[in-house]
C-alpha cells in the first residue's frame, strides 16, 4: 500500500447552509454532486474534486453537540490547501469580514493565511512566490504550535 494524497476533509456541522456559503464565498469553492448517503450533508468542489465534505449534525448527536460544543479540535491543528492567488484571496477574507492571520514560511518562498471556519475548523491556505506585503496581521484565537 502506499498513500498518494489526501483525498478530502471531512466536517460536521450544526448549520450546513453557513457552511456551504462560507466555504464557497471565501474559498470558492463550489457545491457539486454527493452520492445519496442516509444523513444530510454537502460536497465542496475544487475544480472535479470534491475536497470538503459536510455533515449536517441532526437529531440527538445535533443536541449532544450543542449542550456541550468541543473546546478545540484536539491533537488536529489544521489543513491546507496549496492555492493562488495571494491578494484576491486576502481582499476576499477582508471583504467576508473573516479575521486571518499571515506568515512567511522561513528560507522559503512560501506564504500562509490562516483562519477559521464558522464550525472553529483552522484552515492554511498556502502560496508559493506570491503576495506584495509583508505578513504582519495576527489574528485572535489562532494560536498553534510552532517547532
Amino acid at each position: 500500500m502506499t498513500i498518494r494524497m489526501i483525498d478530502h476533509i471531512n466536517i460536521d456541522t450544526l448549520d450546513l447552509d453557513q457552511t456551504v456559503r462560507f466555504y464557497s464565498d471565501v474559498l470558492g469553492l463550489k457545491l457539486g454532486p454527493r452520492p445519496p448517503f442516509s444523513f444530510p450533508g454537502a460536497w465542496l468542489y475544487a475544480g472535479d474534486t470534491a475536497v470538503v465534505h459536510l455533515n449536517h449534525m441532526t437529531g440527538e448527536r445535533a443536541k449532544a453537540r450543542a449542550k456541550k460544543p468541543p473546546k478545540d479540535t484536539g491533537a488536529f491543528n489544521h489543513f491546507s490547501f496549496a492555492s493562488t492567488g495571494y491578494d484576491d484571496q486576502v481582499k476576499r477574507l477582508k471583504k467576508h469580514d473573516v479575521d486571518y492571520e499571515t506568515r512567511d514560511v522561513p528560507d522559503r518562498e512560501l506564504r500562509q493565511i490562516f483562519f477559521l471556519d464558522p464550525n472553529g475548523v483552522r484552515i492554511e491556505l498556502t502560496f508559493t512566490g506570491e503576495g506584495k506585503d509583508k505578513p504582519t496581521k495576527k489574528a485572535k484565537g489562532l494560536a498553534y504550535v510552532t517547532a
